[in-house]
């Protein structure tokens, strides 16, 4: 009930099927092309909020590491930093190894505590870019107790507590402290190497410092990378099993910037999605979420000559600085092998980026990927919204974005917990179990709406409340309720809401009907309204209905679509879900809600020529084909009409003998006509085939043939007649045996004298 469908896209869709299939058919297709629309540019909406972390980041320096792996960890590093959505995180780099004399240190660092503003975000790559593989006599093993040490001090020095702390470790190896004197003796090394390591985690817990380990290649330990997540602060960023500080390995280094960048993303709160690589020139796609209120497009170049255009999902080419769209762009690492484009409210949808490079620099393939944060709202609703005690209601909480949009892929809100109870007077709290598993009373799997059932105590007297909770990884948490009351007995107004399907475009309104009875002999005011969507969007009228002592009857509503300028660039080919809900409740009696029914309209852009008249164009492509088929049939048929093939040509003398055996007249040129010559006329006369010569013939559809002279001049040669050709000598067509007469003369045309042929014919 208030449900609005609408088969817009699949109708469009069976159109465009339809049009291909009969133009197709009938071998004519018809290309309408409009140009693209730019709007001008606007100011961005100010930056949503972002929860800020402060980070470290540890890698490995030991000689065991490759050039490659090298150049790996420090794009990985660099991936992560210029990817940060938010303004407000801090970021330390260090590299680590072992120090095996007095001389030597275990840990390089190489980039301070760096504020990630559009500054920071710049610098960063060049800090990175210090780090070094060691050589042999620098120090080669792998102290990770003095790694821990080293970012449990740059996390918790000078910083607020309350803002996460977050350390990073990146090795290709396990704890080798068996050559560094600081361990003590040589056959205690090993020991005190692990005691040391117990303690850096304990205090790295005091600090609430997680610690979330990457390993990558065949020598790290994943227990000893497990021991050490486990080992550090657990509680993370939600109250998530996906928050929880986790080790990651990989098999190679190829790997290491798109898994750390998945755990800085688990650790971070932040979603992310990984596309597509290769090398340049190409165009990588990248999907952005309607969820997303800030994000960064990251693009792993591998080589600094690589060059990136990011087109949003319109097609428009956007800017790398300020402004467009009412999107906000910064763009960070641009001359390095990383960099990242930072978007803040970006339009939902596909984006693409376009990677160039000069000749020499396309060896290395170029990966793309997006790390987003956004924020995910419920509207929730009862039916009945006002219950009598005893009486089952039915809950419903229905995911939407900031402004309303409705939320239908589940790879949006994956991980998503939803919690709800319904509290009031007399009862204590209930827990609801709520599904999106289309089952019991949820009527669709996967739609983005949880729904479930509960019947209100007995004991229930007075006020209602019901309560959803939305927690996810990456989406702002949500909380929404919906009050009610249960009556003390029957109510003096029932209502009923019935709205049907429609096709809805910006600006239309959709008819409905609201089913009222008012049991009392006092008037009673209704107020309608839209709620849980953006101010404009959708709008019901009549505001206020008042009903009158006793009426009971039907009063008509309609819902009305914003313009489409509301809706701007996420208003694409595709349309927009709006989720609302239209409420209606008793001013009279305290408010009492009366209809709270969700709304799920689909808006679609106006159609084009083509979507509005596509029947029209095709009736008339169709005809314009039949046309031109019946054109070239009437051709055909004539052409076949006026064929000379099988006309018999026979010289009559003026006395009307003929002159020789006939002459059969073969297939004529394009237009038909048999040319023809007579040789020796004054002797012995005959007919010959000659291109070209002073006479042609072809069959005349009235019967008989036409003749044409030399001069263009053109006679009717009827079947039982002659037409002169030349002094002493005429033309006549031959008959069959048993219709010629008996003294083989020819008779003479009708009228005694042969006609002129009307050109108008031909």
């Amino acid at each position: 009930m208030g449900r609005l469908r609408t088969g817009r896209r699949t109708g469009r869709h069976w159109s465009h099927r339809a049009a291909v299939s009969a133009l197709g058919g009938a071998a004519v297709l018809a290309s309408l092309l409009s140009p693209a629309r730019h709007d001008p540019v606007v100011a961005a909406a100010s930056e949503p909020a972002s929860a800020a972390v402060n980070y470290a980041v540890g890698v490995d320096e030991s000689a065991s590491l490759a050039p490659a792996d090298m150049k790996a960890e420090k794009a990985a590093a660099s991936r992560i930093a210029i990817g940060d959505v938010s303004a407000s995180s801090h970021v330390t780099v260090f590299g680590f190894a072992a120090a095996e004399t007095g001389d030597q240190r275990a840990v390089d660092p190489v980039c301070p505590r760096t504020e990630l503003d559009a500054a920071g975000r710049e610098s960063i790559g060049a800090c990175v870019g210090k780090l070094r593989s060691r050589k042999k006599n620098e120090g080669t093993g792998t102290d990770f107790p003095s790694a821990i040490r080293q970012g449990v001090h740059d996390l918790s020095t000078g910083t607020d507590p309350s803002v996460p702390r977050v350390l990073f470790l990146l090795t290709d190896g396990r704890m080798d402290v068996t050559d560094s004197e600081k361990y003590g003796g040589e056959a205690h090394r090993a020991a005190e190497g692990e005691r040391q390591l117990t303690a850096a985690l304990k205090e790295a817990a005091a600090q609430q410092v997680q610690i979330w380990p990457l390993g990558f290649g065949s020598a790290p330990d994943k227990a000893q990378l497990d021991r050490m997540a486990a080992g550090g602060y657990q509680k993370g960023c939600v109250e998530l099993p996906s928050a929880r500080p986790g080790a990651g390995k990989v098999s190679g280094a190829k790997d290491v910037g798109p898994m750390l960048e998945k755990i800085f993303a688990a650790a971070h709160c932040l979603r992310y999605s990984r596309g597509p690589s290769d090398r340049p020139p190409t165009t990588l796609e990248i999907g952005v979420s309607p969820l997303a209120t800030v994000g960064s497009i990251v693009v792993d170049k591998g080589d600094p000559e690589v060059t990136a255009t990011y087109f949003d999902p319109s097609g428009h080419k956007v800017p790398t600085s300020g402004t467009y769209r009412k999107s906000g762009f910064e763009l960070a690492g641009a001359g390095a092998t990383v960099e990242a484009l930072k978007i803040t409210d970006p339009v939902p949808g596909v984006w693409k980026v376009k990677v160039e490079a000069p000749e020499g620099h396309r060896s290395l393939p170029v990966g793309v990927s997006v790390l987003w944060h956004g924020e995910l709202r419920g509207a929730i609703t009862m039916d009945p919204p006002s219950p009598q005690a005893g009486q089952k209601t039915t809950v419903s909480m229905r995911l939407q974005t900031r402004e309303g949009y409705e939320i239908k892929d589940p790879r949006d809100y994956e991980g998503l917990r939803v919690r709800s109870e319904l509290t009031g007077d007399g009862f204590e709290p209930l827990e609801l179990n709520l599904t999106d598993d289309g089952t019991g009373a949820d009527p669709e799997k996967g739609d983005g709406s949880f729904t479930g059932t509960v019947r209100v105590p007995e004991e229930a007297d007075g006020a209602l409340k019901v309560t959803g909770t939305l927690t996810a990884s990456g989406l702002t948490a949500d909380v929404r309720s919906e009050a009610g009351t249960v009556p003390p007995g029957e109510p003096d107004v029932v209502a009923a809401l019935t709205l049907p399907g429609a096709d809805v475009h910006p600006g239309a309104a959709v008819g409905g009907t609201l089913a009222v009875h008012n049991t009392s002999d006092a008037p009673h005011t209704l107020r309608l309204s839209v709620a849980d969507i953006g101010r404009g969007m959708l709008t019901v009228t009549p505001a206020e209905i008042v009903l009158k002592p006793g009426e009971s009857g039907t009063r008509k509503v309609s819902v009305e679509v914003a313009p489409a300028d509301v809706f701007g660039a996420r208003l694409g080919d595709d349309g927009l879900q709006l989720g609302g809900t239209l409420t209606v409740v008793d001013a009279t009696d305290a408010h009492r809600a009366l209809v709270r029914s969700p709304l799920s309209v689909r808006v679609t852009p106006e159609p084009g020529i083509w979507d509005a008249y596509w029947w029209a164009f095709m009736a008339g492509a169709v005809i314009v084909v039949l046309a031109v088929v019946v054109a070239l049939a009437w051709r055909r048929l004539r052409i076949r009409r006026r064929d000379p093939y099988g006309l018999v040509l026979q010289l009559v003398s003026d006395e009307g003998d003929i002159l020789g055996d006939g002459h059969p007249a073969r297939h004529g040129n394009k237009q038909q006509w048999y040319e023809f010559a007579v040789v020796e006329p004054h002797r012995s006369p005959r007919i010959e085939r000659r291109d070209h010569g002073p006479y042609a013939v072809q069959r005349s559809p009235e019967g008989g043939a036409v003749l044409r002279k030399r001069g263009g001049e053109r006679t009717r040669l009827p079947v039982q007649g002659r037409v002169q050709l030349m002094e002493g000598l005429s033309l006549a067509l031959g008959t069959p045996a048993e219709s010629a007469p008996a003294d083989g003369s020819v008779p003479p045309p009708p009228n005694g004298s042969p006609s002129t042929y009307d050109e108008t014919y031909l």
